[in-house]
Parts: structure tokens; sequence; C-alpha cells
């Protein structure tokens, strides 16, 4: 017999609708739309005005059970990758299951950056290759709007909002999740973080007056390191399994940055027309930037194709999933 193994079976995400064009930032912040596309790519993100990260993920994993078919007391478990939780507690991935009506699924939250739903797939590839569990969701949604400074250019031009899930069930005929990477250097926490808001700083009139509450980013440190362990994840999972770039049909990659995304292709010798990319429409919506990237994709998408995803974030983490698709659209 086969051994049993975690394939993708169904892909839904959800954006908001209030569009935050480059020529709106023009008019809050010291800044200019052809700045931001030459640095970033990105030309567009999506805001949600009311609500929090579990509205986002209640609508992806909602359209992911209308898709599959599934009544949502069918799921198993739930994992939820985010940077920016409703609350500490209760786990964000909780709400999400009550909102939804997973009534008979456990689950909890995965705080990796945004390289948390790369961990959280990971994981929840565990459970069913284990023979426990049959049907697992993993989402990641992110309401980056809810910590982003508006007045600071360095970082308001990047982030979006948005919501992406997956669900996760076995198969045994080897078109599946087949492989990771993933790695993590708490050293770099000093470049990328939010630094209030923890048990190091509790929130007080200080750290809200420094706007301590607010994403921080030493730009140039985190894409070097981006730069080079994307890549470098992505190559070592495909040596491992002795693939070439003739051998994949997509890659899959966080969409931190375009130059990143180029950087990472042309190292593992892939044409860029084989490369997700669609950061220019939602620009980096954290944990929702790879289920968004196949949501988009999904139609293209066939039975077999050999997928790498590689991902970078905050901790610093990183890591990269190959995986062969499982169905036809």
């Amino acid at each position: 017999m086969s051994k049993v193994k975690a394939a993708i079976t169904a892909v839904n995400a959800y954006v908001p609708d209030y569009v935050l064009s480059n020529a709106e930032l023009e008019k809050m912040v010291d800044t200019t739309d052809e700045w931001i596309k030459t640095r970033t790519g990105v030309e567009e993100r999506r805001i949600l005005k009311e609500g929090a990260s579990s509205d986002l993920g209640y609508e992806a994993v909602k359209g992911l059970c209308e898709k599959r078919g599934i009544d949502p007391g069918e799921i198993d478990m739930l994992i939820c990758a985010t940077a920016t939780p409703d609350m500490i507690f209760p786990a964000t991935a909780n709400i999400i299951m009550d909102k939804v009506g997973a009534v008979n699924a456990f689950g909890y939250d995965v705080m990796a950056a945004c390289s948390g739903f790369l961990y959280a797939m990971v994981t929840a590839s565990k459970y069913i290759e284990s023979g426990s569990h049959k049907k697992v969701v993993v989402v990641g949604a992110d309401k980056m709007s809810s910590i982003v400074d508006y007045t600071d250019r360095s970082t308001c031009i990047i982030f979006g909002d948005g919501a992406g899930a997956v669900l996760l069930e076995p198969a045994e005929d080897g078109d599946s999740i087949i492989d990771s990477v993933l790695r993590s250097d708490g050293s770099g926490r000093e470049h990328l973080y939010q630094k209030a808001g923890g048990s190091q700083y509790p929130a007080t009139h200080e750290t809200i007056d420094n706007k301590e509450h607010f994403i921080y980013q030493s730009g140039q440190a985190v894409f070097r390191f981006a730069v080079t362990r994307m890549a470098d994840v992505a190559e070592e999972v495909m040596k491992r399994n002795n693939l070439t770039g003739q051998d994949i049909a997509w890659l899959v990659p966080h969409q931190a940055n375009r130059r990143i995304l180029e950087a990472t292709a042309n190292r593992i010798d892939l044409d860029l027309s084989k490369v997700m990319i669609n950061i220019g429409k939602y620009g980096n919506t954290t944990n929702a930037t790879i289920p968004l990237c196949l949501w988009e994709w999904e139609s293209k998408l066939k039975k077999g194709d050999n997928l790498i995803l590689t991902t970078f974030g905050g901790g610093f983490t990183w890591g990269s999933i190959y995986l062969r698709w499982a169905y036809n659209n």
C-alpha cells in the first residue's frame, strides 16, 4: 500500500472590496506611484475598512467548503496562520471555526510572520500523514492595515489585507505534498518586527505615542536576507528531489517584493512566465499571499504539475515546499 500523503483538494481566497491605489497613497505620504512600483512592484492593495482577520478568514473558509461541496462540520482541524490575530487569545482559528460552523474541529494559530502559511501547511500535512485526520484546513489571514503606520512610506506602500485557504486531504497517488525545507534565525528579529503589544513591551501611553504598535522594517537588511534565503530553500528542495527549472510548472513565491521574486526565479533557472506574481494587485498580504496565488492561478493548474512554494518572513523565518498538484479545475 502506498504511503498516505497530504494533497490540496481545494483552494479559495478573499480580498476586501476597497482598493487603496498608489495615487491615493501619494496624498497620504511623501511618495509617488513610480517610486512605489520601481521599488516594490505594488500598484494597489485591498483594505478591510471594518472587521478583523477572522472576518477575512471566515470568507475564505466558507467559500472553500462551498467549492469542495463539504459541510464545515466535516472539518477535523483548522490552522490559522496570521501575524494580525483578532486578539492575543483566544486563537483566531477558534473564532473562524465558530463563525463558519466547524463544530467538530480543533484548531490553533501559527505565528511565523510571512512564513506562517507554509509552516502551517507542513504541520497540517503531518496530521494527514499520521492517519489521525482526514480534512484539515489551513487558512492564512491578515489585516495588515491594522498595524501599518500610514505616515511611514517605507512600510505603508507594501502591505494589504486578505485571506486564502486550502483543504488538505489524504492521497495515495503521489500528487501531494512531497517535501519541505523550513528554517528560522531569531537574530533577524531586530530587522522586522512590531515592538509593542507583547509581554516585553505591554501597551502604555508611551508605546502608543511612540508608534511602537506598528510594523518596523529595516528594508535593506530584510531585502538582502530574503533574496538569498528564499532562493536557498527553493534550490535545496529541488536538488533533494532531482528537479531542475524545466521540471517546474510554477514557482509560487511569497509576494514580498517583485525584485525578490525575480531574483528567486533567476536563481533556480526558471523563466518569469512560470512565476505566480500578483503583488501588483494585492501588495504583501503576509500569510495570504501564497494561497491568493494558488486561487488566482487555479484554472491554469493541472493534475501532476510540479509546484515550488517558497517564502520569507520576519523572525527571520523562511521555507519551501515541493508539491504535485492534485486535481484539474
